[in-house]
């Protein structure tokens, strides 16, 4: 334990790798996503987490062809530690459930609170478009995996701002609210994306503890 938090537990580290979970990245996409995140200390952090065989430089092909950051097979393997994580805290009493969430920490959100009890014989294929960057999704009973890219031709597809999906999924806010306000719209049967829906919920808290006598 204690030589899993020398690996990713200078502050900022593992967030950089929670954002490359979905695949590669460019420098300035991981700065806009880390709000609050210095150049300097992105670029130590990135260093630091190549040095130690976590996160790669990789070029992506022409007509791209330009350098991004990933994370290595091993560096993959953290999504476990980073869900089973999020999950224990979800259920504190003091957790902030109104604090923005991003992208990738809204989808990988989802993994965690998705009851697969509920799934049976269920098998979706889902996209998420999130200010022109588009997410894919496979539901099946073997569980939920998201990747980043388009998905062709979904059986849903989300529109919208994180915070949308979030009000959607945990806040079960209805869908003409939420295009209303601009923050989510879906492409696909209603009845279907209802059903989508209910199969996520947040933990429930622990009980606050007992103020000191």
């Amino acid at each position: 334990m204690a030589h899993g938090l020398e690996l990713v537990g200078e502050r900022w580290a593992l967030f950089v790798v929670r954002e490359l979970m979905f695949g590669p990245r460019r420098f300035s996409d991981l700065r806009a996503d880390l709000p609050g995140i210095s150049a300097n200390v992105l670029s130590q952090r990135l260093t630091e987490l190549e040095a130690r065989g976590i996160v790669e430089r990789v070029m992506l092909p022409p007509p791209a062809k330009v350098q991004v950051y990933g994370l290595t097979e091993w560096g993959h393997r953290a999504e476990t530690m980073i869900l089973e994580m999020s999950k224990w805290a979800m259920c504190s009493p003091t957790h902030d459930r109104t604090l923005p969430v991003n992208r990738v920490s809204m989808l990988l959100s989802m993994k965690t609170t998705i009851d697969m009890a509920k799934v049976g014989d269920l098998a979706l294929t889902i996209g998420f478009l999130f200010d022109d960057a588009p997410y894919r999704a496979r539901l099946d009973s073997a569980g939920l995996q998201i990747e980043s890219g388009e998905a062709v031709a979904p059986d849903l597809l989300y529109i919208g701002r994180p915070r949308g999906l979030a009000e959607r999924l945990y806040g079960k806010r209805p869908l003409a609210m939420l295009a209303e306000a601009g923050s989510l719209t879906i492409v696909g049967d209603p009845a279907l994306e209802e059903r989508f829906a209910h199969l996520f919920s947040l933990p429930t808290r622990v009980a606050p503890p007992n103020p000191p006598q």
